[in-house]
């Protein structure tokens, strides 16, 4: 029967710069192995693996779907500073050993950032194992992020979004007018801590009170085996005045302020994570009127150069509509009735957004002692 040999009193592995945050295509990942061990052992070699994958694994039915796409793969045999060449080494208790070791990342644009999500990973490490006759005796891993960069002050992401949404309300099958609304934020790209600015216009040509809000959403999608598996996340949200029948209410610059986000996942083809703004118009007894915007997290933050009132000016920005779209002005509004306004910050999984709030409600001016709304025109 052999002895059992003791496993090292200490091995891990150390990054040369531990503060930083995240790595991009190109840096060096450089460090150190240290080793300490409590009884004399002859290695055959200390090797060194960075590695980094992305994973998706996900059931469908009764499948299980599993992908996985490698975007990082080198290996080296670590040396003593006085032991330059291969061979076995012999460790010896009393002693520190340090491995020196440094590797670069592919360059920019080969790589996919770090990303843990619920059906999925995009992940990047470093680990060491000591051998002892060719066959791994001990291993350790060391985690590191990697951000692939995405500036939000490129042409494509400064241009401006907007888009219109009309539906037609029914109650028992009866027609009972319709609500629209039209959108605009002055960019598709922002990044963490900086605030979306929504104009907007909603109307409600039908007998309820209807509710407008906007919510930053997170769609996560994986695909594995040719399957597809969707996953969204409400993050952060608004919402405005109630608005009653035969009313419109206006936003100007209405401020959703962007919390701390990973940034979109851009050329994985396993996994994608992207983001809308979400504008709607809760409709009680209905579904809701929903306007989604496209945006794009980055992680390069705008840099000020386009004020917002030149970005306002432009007619060339894209719309999700056939038609450009514009904010008008508006006819009297009772806005003033409701000063509920409130930002949900929570993290909230989209599986029913539905308020308690939000109950059907049906307008009755004489519940609020107001006359009649002013006639006005509608603007095609």
């Amino acid at each position: 029967m052999g002895v059992l040999t003791k496993k090292p009193k200490t091995f891990k592995v150390q990054l040369s710069d531990p503060n930083k945050s995240a790595y991009s295509g190109g840096d060096k990942v450089a460090g150190r192995v240290v080793v300490e061990v409590l009884e004399v052992i002859r290695v055959s070699a200390v090797r060194l693996f960075g590695i980094g994958c992305a994973k998706v694994e996900f059931s469908k039915g009764k499948l299980r779907c599993r992908e996985e796409i490698e975007y990082l793969k080198c290996e080296e045999v670590l040396h003593l500073d006085h032991q330059p060449t291969d061979g076995p080494i012999t460790l010896r208790p009393g002693n520190r050993y340090e491995f020196m070791f440094g590797f670069e990342l592919p360059q920019a644009g080969h790589l996919v950032s770090t990303y843990a999500g619920k059906f999925g990973s995009v992940q990047y490490y470093v680990k060491a194992v000591i051998e002892k006759s060719g066959q791994p005796y001990a291993e350790c891993k060391r985690y590191f992020e990697v951000e692939e960069p995405i500036d939000v002050n490129t042409q494509e992401l400064m241009t401006p979004v907007a888009g219109a949404k009309v539906k037609k309300v029914t109650c028992m099958f009866i027609p009972d007018g319709s609500v629209s609304m039209v959108a605009r934020i002055d960019r598709k790209g922002y990044c963490e801590g900086e605030d979306i600015c929504i104009d907007a216009k909603f109307e409600n040509n039908c007998s309820r009170i209807v509710i407008p809000k906007a919510a930053i959403i997170a769609k996560h999608i994986y695909l594995a085996n040719g399957r597809t598996k969707v996953f969204c996340e409400k993050l952060t949200s608004v919402r405005g005045d109630h608005i009653i029948s035969g009313m419109c209410d206006v936003w100007q610059g209405e401020v959703l302020h962007v919390p701390k986000l990973k940034p979109t996942i851009l050329g994985c083809d396993i996994i994608h994570v992207d983001y809308t703004l979400r504008i709607s118009l809760h409709i009680p007894g209905t579904e809701k009127l929903i306007l989604e915007l496209p945006l794009v997290i980055g992680t390069v933050p705008f840099n000020g150069l386009n004020s917002r009132t030149s970005s306002m000016s432009s007619q060339d920005g894209s719309a999700t509509s056939s038609t450009c779209v514009s904010i008008p002005s508006s006819p009297p509004s009772y806005s003033e009735i409701s000063q509920d306004n409130h930002i949900d910050s929570s993290f909230i999984p989209l599986l029913n957004d539905y308020d308690e709030d939000d109950s059907p409600i049906f307008m009755r001016i004489s519940e609020y002692h107001l006359p009649p709304p002013p006639a006005y025109t509608e603007q095609n």
